[in-house]
């Protein structure tokens, strides 16, 4: 009976950490490529970069953050929707994401995309939340 509780445990542990990330996990069409995390000075702040590839014709899911998104377009194509207003970019290009701003992005190009995605968020929080 101890075994069979210790294995129990064991599962709801492993699964419960496993729901924990589905919010980061690879969706098919992008791969998030983690670089680097760390605290801020500013109280319950962290930073968050990202190298995000695209392949050409992906869709990201409508989605928000908690905080803020600075974006540099490293390859490609792609089109953003930001809060409603679109935005076409290319290699090179910068753009800002406001904190909770529902937002997507789309590789328009016939190659791969990739973006620079860096985000001041609130420590603790799932970094990406999808939008009905």
């Amino acid at each position: 009976m101890k075994t069979i509780l210790i294995i129990a445990v064991a599962v709801l542990a492993v699964g419960s950490a496993w729901a924990l990330d589905v919010t980061s996990a690879q969706q098919s069409g992008t791969k998030r490529t983690d670089l680097q995390r760390h605290d801020l000075s500013a109280p319950g702040r962290e930073v968050i970069q990202k190298r995000v590839d695209f392949d050409p014709g992906y869709v990201a899911p409508m989605h928000t953050h908690p905080g803020e998104e600075i974006i540099y377009v490293i390859e490609g194509t792609l089109e953003y929707e930001i809060g409603g207003k679109k935005s076409r970019v290319k290699a090179g290009d910068v753009l800002f994401v406001p904190a909770g701003t529902p937002h997507t992005a789309t590789n328009i190009g016939s190659d791969n995309g990739a973006e620079l995605a860096t985000y001041v968020v609130e420590k603790g929080k799932p970094l990406i939340t999808l939008v009905k």
